[in-house]
């Protein structure tokens, strides 16, 4: 909800009237019955197993000492 709002902007249900039955509450995403936590986590986070551990890639060190190398050489040659 909007700060000061006089009604909600998705469902239509205001202080006067409060939740109605006619609301649509259909466009919310709201979880039903049906809802699957796990099936949920998996779809937005994936398995849980990481493919690399977290870290510099070694191909960024490998261009790292070259960049400085090219570096030195420049400077003092």
């Amino acid at each position: 909800m909007p700060r000061n709002a006089k009604a909600c902007p998705g469902c239509g249900s205001d202080e006067r009237t409060g939740w109605s039955e006619e609301a649509r509450t259909g466009e919310l995403g709201l979880p039903d019955e049906q809802f699957n936590y796990e099936d949920f986590v998996e779809r937005e986070f994936g398995s849980g197993k990481r493919a690399r551990p977290p870290g510099i890639h070694w191909f960024w060190w490998v261009v790292a000492i070259v960049v400085a190398a090219a570096f030195l050489a420049f400077w003092f040659g």
